[in-house]
């Protein structure tokens, strides 16, 4: 039987590129339930990005919901929670205050077979859907059976983010800012970062081109250790640790383009539709075709066939990576450069 729902309770307690891929299905749900309320639940450090999506309607922490479930939902007037991404504990307590939809992939853990009632199942493991994709699978107990194509889904991202005055100042003596978030916190495989300092070295001779380096103020200090050479270039800034996620999100909307490997910011980045450029190993589960940045100006580099270390998932990097070049990556920032030339003579 068809879910009737009037509040849906979404729990996604992992990491920021895994919340941006699941907020398209809030949208979903709001096209065709108008009235529906939706609720996100994620950790505090990934809040903001679910604040300033509109298809949100509240933002619950996780660490907050934690001090006391049972008065949480006695004062909620939830009626669904979709467990997005595995937590026993979530699970359990929406089971104890007895939500009369609890929705989950049955073919994950157990615990979701036994304790979720309205019971769904997939595998990722050799499907060729992309992880957002994966997403809309939970809303098959509200009758919304289909799918979108990849092309479709960057329209359901919407996305409130305010200019920051203090940021656009800070980018303003640039005509053309590119971001590289070069590390991933171990959740990508990475480019190298001899390669990195090479694109920037190769953009050097464009001097309206100005690179900003972010990332947290632990990869700040990674790279103060062992990317010198490339802080050192004049026309490369390291802002990482600078900014509040909020404000990242800001600097983001209001540069040109950015580059990273698979990690949150380069999906916030394609969200936001900047443009945005992924770099990826062919492998399974980390390939493009699972974590492909999704936005309109989303894109990406990726060697057709894998190497040997590839399959070693904690390895850092790998010959792979290694083999997308500085050039092939130039090349694109070109493209983008032109582009924003091209806008501004037709401007003027």
């Amino acid at each position: 039987m068809q879910i009737i729902s009037s509040h849906v309770l979404i729990c996604r307690t992992d990491n920021i590129g895994d919340i941006v891929l699941t907020l398209p299905i809030t949208a979903w749900l709001k096209q065709h339930f108008p009235s529906i309320k939706i609720s996100l639940m994620c950790r505090a450090y990934a809040a903001s990005v679910a604040r300033r999506c509109a298809t949100v309607d509240h933002v619950i922490e996780v660490e907050s919901f934690l001090s006391d479930p049972a008065a949480f939902y006695a004062n909620s007037d939830i009626d669904t929670v979709i467990f997005a991404q595995p937590d026993r504990q979530l699970v359990m307590e929406a089971f104890k205050a007895r939500i009369p939809n609890r929705i989950g992939n049955a073919r994950q853990k157990l615990y979701l077979l036994l304790f979720c009632n309205r019971r769904i199942r997939f595998s990722k493991r050799i499907s060729p859907l992309h992880e957002t994709q994966f997403n809309f699978e939970f809303l098959r107990p509200f009758g919304l059976d289909n799918i979108p194509e990849l092309a479709a889904i960057p329209a359901l991202f919407d996305f409130n983010v305010p200019r920051d005055d203090e940021i656009e100042r800070l980018l303003r003596p640039h005509p053309f800012n590119l971001i590289i978030h070069t590390k991933s916190n171990g959740h990508g495989r990475e480019w190298p970062i001899e390669h990195y300092q090479a694109l920037a070295e190769y953009l050097s001779a464009h001097p309206d081109i100005h690179v900003w380096a972010t990332g947290s103020a632990g990869e700040g200090q990674w790279l103060e250790q062992n990317a010198a050479g490339l802080l050192r270039l004049p026309n490369v800034s390291n802002v990482s640790g600078k900014f509040t996620l909020d404000r990242l999100m800001s600097f983001i909307r209001s540069a040109d383009g950015l580059i990273a490997s698979g990690t949150g910011p380069l999906h916030l980045s394609a969200a936001l539709g900047q443009r945005t450029l992924g770099l990826f190993p062919p492998t399974r589960p980390m390939h493009p075709g699972r974590w492909a940045p999704i936005g309109v100006r989303g894109q990406f580099l990726c060697q057709p066939v894998g190497c040997s270390a590839c399959e070693q998932k904690k390895t850092i990097s790998c010959d792979c990576m290694q083999a997308i070049t500085p050039a092939s990556v130039a090349e694109i920032v070109m493209q983008w450069h032109a582009e924003i030339e091209a806008n501004a003579v037709a401007v003027s």
